[in-house]
């Protein structure tokens, strides 16, 4: 019986700590639009997850996901800039991956791979804040011809604005 009321109490408790985290939901608007969701762990690192909706220049329609763990204001160093809400920067590393669906003039290819995530974002005095963030990822594809290989094309699409509703 106490070992029942022990695990009651823990998993109780983890649930609580987890829904006592920060967390925000948001739109990331770029050439690679995603909506996004961040669970915070204290005030100095977060899990970023990522769905992504890809659009290639003529290549067709995509897919795709990002999963970073972010440090808040990393190396002790935050924005000085601080008026009425808060400035912060963060970055984080993680992994990638996703599938586009071609069109006529190109077959559907896939990626998978690491990811990394630097951005700053202006933290509103209400629930609202707005970020301009880069997530480059690097790894393996395949190309128009099927061939499987080093995909490079994540380093170029990453560069999005963000608002995001805290709660």
């Amino acid at each position: 019986m106490k070992k029942l009321v022990v695990l009651a109490v823990m998993a109780i408790a983890s649930v609580t700590l987890a829904v006592a985290q920060p967390r925000a939901i948001g739109l990331n608007l770029g050439p690679w639009s995603s909506i996004s969701y961040q669970h915070g762990f204290g005030s100095s690192n977060m899990l970023d997850v990522a769905a992504n909706v890809i659009f290639p220049i003529n290549c067709g329609f995509g897919v795709g996901g990002h999963v970073t763990y972010d440090w808040i204001d990393p190396f002790n160093a935050p924005v000085p800039w601080n008026e009425k809400g808060e400035w912060h920067w963060y970055m984080g590393v993680g992994g990638s991956g996703g599938f586009n669906f071609g069109n006529a003039n190109y077959s559907s290819w896939w990626y998978a791979g690491v990811a990394g995530h630097i951005g700053i974002e202006y933290d509103f005095w209400f629930p609202m804040k707005l970020s301009v963030d880069w997530r480059p990822s690097i790894g393996v594809g395949n190309n128009n011809n099927g061939n499987v290989g080093f995909n490079m094309m994540g380093l170029y699409g990453g560069i999005s604005l963000g608002i995001a509703y805290l709660f």
